[in-house]
């Protein structure tokens, strides 16, 4: 017999009733009911009602180990009497008899409960995660991200997609976060950088001729922590030769909507998912009728422009009026059928919006043939017609708005749209819709240094190509820039690439950077592109966000075996520590903290 077990704890079932077999796994509870001990012996694949009689020699050993010891038991499987199954085990017929046990490892007290569900705090979850990786909800999370991350490289590899692995030490690149930086021992001086992604190297597989290139790739971005933001991630990375937008989009369509569909019911809820081809929206459109360019499809609502109704003549609301003399704009959100609602459901979204440090939210109500509330006497009837025109208002309907310069009033209409429907229970349950954002700007204006930056991928192919970058202002050039994005979390970030060095050189001289820049930074890809460059195109789709809406959790932590807290910080391995002098000596480097953190 196997020194450990000849069957694992989830697969004894009736048929093995009168065999001798061997468990090991966790003790996860115990029940002394005077006469009999119970054990419940748990590994990754279930868990065995194990049991001894006050009688035996083994009792008192066994009565004295705590949960959470690592035991091996061997006895035979009998079956449990009809009023003792337990209907919600796999296991639950039958129990096995314990005739002879090892200590295999004994467990201390617990600084949190394995057998429990009880939140125990993220700070004692992370130092002790090894412990709260046991809970069966976590493993269950886990083994969720495997079958998942399996069923991705399946149909990638069905596709006709080869997997690569790309340099972990890189060279710095411009991806619109900071590099993790590593000291190099045999380079005093200079570092490498941890990839944000591997962009370069896959636009190089292209150019190196291998035409589809697939990876599950770890990157490093050194930013501010949030929620759905992990300094490492995961992302199924994915270049193709000879593409179009239209052919990204065919092709990974049905590889997302796959996964959705094999997991969408993972929860219970039974999710429907979008079929392809996913709605395709412009991203000015997405900013005017959702208010981001992360829209929720789920919320029905829907962002309206009526700028023009209240820079009419007849309009005397001058609150709105001498926002739209400074170039405002006045964005409007259609709540439906809300007439029978009581004064209280306004007065608090009213005070939701002061407390995103709005004025307020105005709204008029259009009930009993006329409109009502604070705003309406500001407005005569013939404007409020041309209200009801533009957003298709009904008898009962109200309509809220949001008046701001147009960054700010899109931001904000934004969020109300989403409060909106939440605070009516508009949002659609039990489903992933998906859609792609496209026709982004290739360039944006930093608001702090006045400058032009690139807004997205600095390698995207702008739409009219060297012809727009040569007349056009830059701020007007579009890009072949998208974002795939789901439930309002962006999955996915791509872009037809730029294979020109020509149109890549003055791309980069219109942020500032120069041919010396180019070549210094992106010599390898440069010269690469000199020698006959595809057209090319891909995308990255983040493998923890992916994991994160099947599994309904709202914290990519849930979803990760091994995460950092929102300091970046790992608390059970004490990462990051402090180098020793030596380690330092040899990087030849000098630590000068800042003074904050200097003694005395």
């Amino acid at each position: 017999m196997h020194p450990y077990r000849t069957h694992a704890c989830g697969e004894i079932r009736p048929e093995h009733v009168e065999q001798t077999v061997r468990l090991s796994g966790w003790i996860h509870s115990k029940r002394d009911h005077g006469q009999l001990l119970f054990i419940d012996l748990r590994d990754h694949q279930g868990v065995t009602q194990c049991v001894v009689d006050v009688s035996s020699p083994l009792f008192e050993g066994l009565e004295a180990m705590r949960v959470e010891s690592v035991l091996t038991v061997t006895g035979p499987v009998v079956a449990r009497s009809p009023e003792t199954v337990n209907p919600k085990l796999p296991t639950g017929e039958v129990e096995l008899r314990i005739d002879a046990f090892e200590a295999q490892s004994r467990a201390e007290i617990l600084p949190l409960q394995v057998n429990s569900d009880e939140d125990a705090g993220e700070e004692t979850r992370l130092t002790y995660r090894y412990l709260d990786l046991r809970r069966d909800k976590m493993q269950r999370k886990i083994r969720l991200r495997n079958a998942a991350v399996a069923s991705i490289r399946r149909r990638m590899w069905d596709s006709g997609f080869q997997e690569f692995q790309t340099p972990i030490l890189t060279a710095s690149s411009p991806e619109g976060a900071r590099d993790f930086l590593v000291p190099s021992r045999l380079h005093p001086g200079r570092f490498y950088a941890l990839p944000q992604a591997p962009q370069q190297f896959k636009q190089l597989l292209m150019m190196s001729g291998f035409d589809r290139y697939f990876q599950i790739a770890p990157c490093f971005r050194d930013e501010d922590s949030r929620a759905n933001r992990l300094a490492e991630h995961y992302q199924l990375d994915v270049e193709m030769s000879f593409v179009t937008q239209d052919d990204v989009f065919s092709t990974m369509e049905p590889v997302l909507a796959g996964v959705f569909e094999e997991f969408a019911d993972w929860t219970g809820n039974r999710h429907g998912v979008t079929r392809a081809p996913f709605p395709r929206i412009p991203f000015r459109e997405a900013m005017l009728t959702y208010g981001s360019d992360k829209p929720d499809l789920r919320n029905p609502l829907k962002i309206v422009d009526v700028t023009e109704v209240f820079a009419r003549d007849d309009v005397a609301f001058n609150a709105f009026k001498n926002v739209i003399k400074k170039g405002g704009v006045v964005r409007a959100i259609r709540a439906p059928e809300v007439g029978e609602r009581p004064r209280s459901f306004f007065d608090k979204l009213n005070d939701w919006a002061r407390g995103q440090g709005a004025p307020g939210l105005g709204y008029i109500l259009f009930q009993g043939g006329e409109g009502k509330g604070p705003i309406a006497k500001f407005v005569p009837a013939a404007a409020q017609e041309a209200l009801k025109t533009a957003a298709g208002l009904e008898e009962g309907d109200a309509i809220f708005f949001v008046c701001d310069l147009e960054a700010a009033a899109a931001r904000m209409a934004g969020l109300a749209r989403d409060r909106i429907c939440d605070d009516m229970g508009l949002r659609e349950a039990g489903s992933f819709r998906f859609c792609w954002i496209v026709d982004f700007p290739m360039y944006e204006l930093d608001e702090k240094t006045g400058k032009i930056e690139f807004s997205h991928n600095p390698f995207s192919m702008p739409q009219g190509g060297l012809k727009a970058l040569n007349t056009e202002d830059p701020l007007e050039i579009l890009a072949y820039q998208y974002d795939c994005v789901c439930n309002g979390n962006e999955l996915c970030s791509g872009a037809i690439r730029n294979h020109d060095p020509e149109i890549m050189e003055r791309a980069f001289h219109l942020v500032g950077y120069g041919r010396e820049v180019l070549e210094a930074r992106f010599g390898g890809m440069l010269t690469a592109m000199q020698y006959g460059a595809p057209p090319h195109g891909g995308c990255a789709f983040g493998i923890d966000r992916i994991v994160m809406l099947l599994a309904d959790e709202t914290n990519l932590r849930e979803v990760n075996a091994f995460a950092m807290n929102g300091q970046f910080e790992d608390l059970m391995m004490a990462a990051p520590s402090a180098a020793t002098p030596e380690q330092l000596r040899d990087l030849h480097i000098r630590v000068e903290l800042p003074p904050e953190l200097r003694e005395g």
